[in-house]
């Protein structure tokens, strides 16, 4: 198997991950399309009670295994990083099994707490997946801590588009019985992508699980590990990182669970607060696509910098700290403001049902900046064997997010604003704490500043060229114009607002010949005359 360097390696999970969350943009109004605004809502609560399960299963375990299986490989002990790995797949479809069973339990009595009726058979539709992907989530683990992020990006696509293919016929279908029904046919998909995905995974596994062993390797002097060694280093790595992610996840769950009925309380019918809940879903959905290449950029670093504090290669840590900064900060400012400027037709393209939407995408936009540092900071902090501080620190932003989606809500003028308000809490709170620990305490630098200001100013040209720009044909465009009359302009503004960032980043020196090289020097071939004029 083929190592590729963290740059290559992000560049590879950062494209699947464009593709699929463009493939799930794609699915997304089609869906709305075929399911009524009140079922979008319980589709949402399916899927965030799954997430919830899902993570539980599948967040801790799968990142150990890429953090240990690097941390060994370094080491070059190749046999004990297969027998974690095989280890932690064995332990995945345990917690994968007991998920499953506890998923099929709980729909009836959860879903009559939170008043989404309709969601439970989707959820027990759906339970099964996770033991699917407990599977699926193992072996992208290995490839992860093996260097190689092909494996992984080609099963996020593939699982992608047999989703939204199967899900879409099966929704439009069984929308026909019920609508209880329909969202359980919106969910098919999921399994059947999941058990695609997790067959190709098998099969690249058993074509490339030897090792090329270097020639001046001596594997006599390599210390071999007892099984319990290895096996508490799973659950020490596997357990705080299941607990940060699992926390996370929770306030969602109960963002979910208290939602309908806080709307309720704030005056508005069952019907309308169903529907408000449902586009705050459409919104996190939108919110997702530059979070998930951030997410790649997490998964590419984390072996890089486990290997280098394996062998006490502090400097080799420090560059590859400053390169995910560097990369997090030049995707996810001018995502926040692109998205903040074009909520509008971005809206009226995708969610025209979705009352309120471009509104809430404004503050909404918040969200994508501080959770994308926050999630920088998990990788660093996961990477230096900090994991006890992360959940610690998302615990303490957790229960901020509770106190206030909870209490705002209920608030008629805030209404689903205030689910938004406490997701930026969510985040405020551990970036905070996590800065400080990380500067005061494990010595390494984190030059936000630095890194930031030309993606800023940059995101700042871009975004007033593109609201400019967006003028004429906001005139041309009538109140209550169909989905079709967006499509156009929203096409050219993002491309229009993509070339300015482009350009104003390169004529800051925010992007150099050295940065595209470092991912393929084919990039720099296509890039136009005049820009490469002013590249550095």
């Amino acid at each position: 198997m083929k190592e590729q360097s963290t740059t290559r390696g992000f560049a590879v999970l950062s494209a699947a991950s464009l593709i699929v969350k463009l493939v799930s943009l794609l699915f997304l109004p089609l869906l709305n399309f075929i399911l009524p605004q009140e079922a979008i809502g319980s589709y949402n609560f399916t899927y965030t009670i799954f997430t919830f399960i899902y993570v539980l299963s599948n967040s801790g375990i799968p990142v150990a295994i890429s953090k240990l299986v690097s941390e060994l490989i370094a080491q070059n002990n190749y046999k004990d990083a297969i027998k974690s790995f095989k280890m932690a797949r064995f332990l995945l479809i345990v917690i994968g099994l007991v998920m499953s069973l506890i998923m099929m339990l709980i729909a009836a009595p959860i879903t009559r707490r939170a008043g989404q009726e309709d969601s439970e058979l989707a959820i027990i539709v759906l339970a099964p997946t996770v033991l699917i992907t407990s599977v699926m989530s193992a072996y992208r683990g290995y490839f992860q801590g093996r260097g190689n992020m092909t494996p992984t990006g080609v099963s996020q696509i593939v699982e992608q588009i047999v989703h939204t293919i199967f899900s879409l016929v099966c929704a439009a279908l069984l929308i026909k019985i019920s609508i209880k029904v329909g969202v359980a046919g919106a969910t098919v998909g999921t399994t059947v992508g999941a058990l695609v995905a997790c067959i190709y995974l098998f099969i690249k596994y058993e074509k490339t699980k030897k090792f090329r062993i270097p020639k001046d390797v001596d594997l006599s002097r390599v210390k071999r590990l007892p099984n319990k060694t290895l096996f508490r280093k799973l659950l020490t790595y596997g357990i705080p990182i299941t607990l940060s992610v699992g926390l996370q996840q929770g306030g969602n769950f109960i963002d979910s669970l208290i939602a309908v009925n806080r709307l309720m309380d704030g005056g508005y019918t069952k019907k309308i607060a169903r529907e408000m809940y449902g586009t705050i879903g459409q919104t996190n959905s939108l919110i997702n696509v530059p979070i998930a290449i951030v997410s790649a950029l997490s998964v590419a670093v984390l072996p890089a910098i486990s290997a280098a504090m394996a062998v006490g290669d502090r400097k080799l840590a420090q560059e590859k700290i400053n390169q995910a900064m560097k990369i997090c900060f030049i995707i996810v400012i001018p995502s926040a403001i692109g998205l903040a400027v074009l909520s509008k037709p971005i809206y009226g393209m995708l969610f025209p049902d979705a009352v309120h939407g471009a509104k809430l995408m404004k503050l909404a936009c918040l969200i994508v900046i501080l959770m994308s540092i926050v999630q920088i900071q998990t990788t660093i902090l996961q990477g230096l064997g900090k994991m006890n501080i992360v959940t610690a620190t998302m615990f303490i932003g957790i229960v901020v997010k509770i106190i206030t989606s909870y209490s705002l809500m209920a608030i008629p003028s805030i209404n689903q604003f205030g689910s938004v308000a406490g997701n930026i809490m969510c985040f405020t709170v551990p970036l905070v704490l996590n800065y400080y620990y990380i500067k005061n305490t494990t010595r390494f630098r984190l030059n936000v500043l630095k890194y930031s200001l030309k993606p800023f100013i940059a995101a700042v040209a871009m975004g007033i060229l593109a609201l400019i720009a967006y003028i004429p044909f906001d005139i041309f465009i009538s109140q209550g114009a169909s989905r079709l009359a967006y499509v156009l302009p929203t096409i050219i503004l993002m491309m229009v607002a993509a070339f300015v960032y482009a350009y104003a980043m390169i004529y800051l020196g925010g992007i150099t010949k050295n940065d595209l090289n470092s991912i393929s020097p084919k990039l720099v071939r296509i890039i136009p005359a005049f820009m490469k004029k002013r590249m550095r």
